[in-house]
């Protein structure tokens, strides 16, 4: 099966000494998705084509190569996810996808977590922000500016399950009641009861954690909050906080401040001590290190979002905290979305939203979610400007109310057009 023919006049991206080095006409694979995707994939892609053509000047362009996962790749190759696809991720380091339907009837659970298990994609970047004009549920959305470092690759994602009632099932069970008792009594109803296990490990926290810090300091953020729910799950969650602390202790000492620290000097000088040092090192730029329970965080979110900044957070919690924030700024229709992997630089950026299939080939939906994932894939590859040409093209459209239906119908006033027309009105406000 060979379905990629790489583009002529072009070059890979390739990654050396932590950094990606971008030739000025990369290839950068991309699949179109299922139901909508095809629908946004075309605004998408006229939008970045027309952004990097307007302030580069034909200097630089984008070699798109696709690739195939989802239905179309089943239809064509009778696979879900060929190696090939995964292959060509790796390959050429940067990518970008459309949504996905997730198989029914076994195997493969989702293909957009198996992508990043198989590509060890161990942070999924949401940036949450308003734009001026986007229907809200809340008073104050424009307080909402915040960056999620979700881990990616660990947490009850890792897909470590026993069906209730399989031969599997019975055997954990059984080795459990043997060598851990005590454990195994914890279980109200064991025969009747599916088993999952919840893998958390220094490694992965500390890679994620750094990941974020960096991100802080890179873009001059404040603070970094880890939310955990580590005053029920002790060994796991709270682990992930302590192991947080400790990495931006141990490797990080002139850039951060950590609550922890802040503990440890109240307990030994009191708490006046305590806040006259944070205090110091935050009027010196450093950055707070502080921590909040996933329960509590959902609540603050909401009710203070001036009060966080970067928040760097497990899988499970990730996911709810990144669409409750999504839904805060106007739904996930204009969420964007990125995982990577910042030790090789493979990324691979992704709307994040479902397939919608009853609304496939209606050039109805909106394509904001890709394309601000796209917007975020210019911004890695170092294209600032081309990615800033379209953040204020989404700020004008939006602000101009010239909407898809998913907004028209609540802001008043607005008019409604198509998913290829707001493409078209993006890019004539570049």
């Amino acid at each position: 099966m060979n379905h990629r023919v790489p583009p002529s006049n072009a070059s890979r991206i390739s990654f050396s000494n932590g950094k990606l080095i971008v030739p000025d006409y990369p290839i950068i694979p991309y699949v179109e998705g299922d139901g909508t995707g095809p629908d946004i994939w075309r605004a998408t892609v006229r939008v970045l084509d027309a952004a990097v053509a307007k302030v580069y000047g034909g200097t630089r362009k984008i070699h798109w190569l696709e690739v195939f996962a989802g239905e179309k790749a089943h239809r064509l190759f009778n696979t879900w996810l060929p190696d090939e696809t995964v292959n060509a991720c790796r390959e050429y380091l940067v990518s970008i996808k459309g949504p996905l339907t997730t198989p029914v009837g076994g195997g493969i659970r989702s293909l957009n977590v198996a992508l990043r298990q198989l590509l060890d994609l161990y942070v999924c970047l949401r940036p949450v922000r308003w734009f001026k004009g986007v229907p809200s549920p809340v008073k104050r959305p424009d307080a909402v500016d915040m960056v999620i470092f979700r881990e990616n690759t660990e947490d009850i994602y890792a897909g470590i399950e026993f069906e209730q009632g399989s031969p599997d099932n019975l055997r954990f069970l059984q080795l459990l009641q043997l060598n851990f008792p005590t454990q195994y009594a914890k279980i109200r109803f064991p025969e009747s009861s599916g088993i999952g296990i919840k893998p958390v490990s220094q490694q992965g926290t500390e890679r994620l954690i750094r990941a974020a810090i960096e991100y802080a300091i890179t873009n001059q953020r404040k603070s970094l909050t880890i939310v955990h729910k580590g005053n029920i799950m002790k060994y796991t969650e709270g682990a992930f906080r302590n192991w947080a602390y400790a990495l931006a202790e141990a490797d990080y000492p002139e850039q951060t401040y950590t609550w922890s620290q802040w503990k440890r000097t109240r307990t030994s000088l009191g708490q006046a001590a305590a806040d006259q040092e944070q205090a110091a090192a935050l009027a010196q730029g450093r950055i707070l290190i502080k921590d909040a329970i996933a329960d509590i965080a959902l609540q603050q979110v909401l009710t203070r979002p001036e009060d966080f900044d970067v928040i760097a957070t497990l899988n499970l919690n990730g996911d709810y905290l990144s669409d409750a924030l999504a839904a805060q700024v106007g739904g996930i229709g204009i969420a964007p979305g990125g995982n990577i992997n910042y030790q090789t630089g493979t990324a691979v950026f992704e709307a994040t939203h479902g397939t919608a299939p009853k609304y496939a080939g209606l050039d109805k939906v909106n394509p904001g979610s890709l394309i601000l994932s796209g917007e975020m894939m210019l911004r890695y590859l170092g294209w600032t400007e081309a990615a800033n040409a379209i953040i204020n093209a989404m700020d004008a459209a939006i602000a101009g109310k010239h909407v898809t239906y998913d907004f028209a119908r609540l802001m008043e006033g607005s008019t409604e057009v198509k998913c290829s027309e707001f493409a078209d009105v993006l890019i004539q406000h570049l």
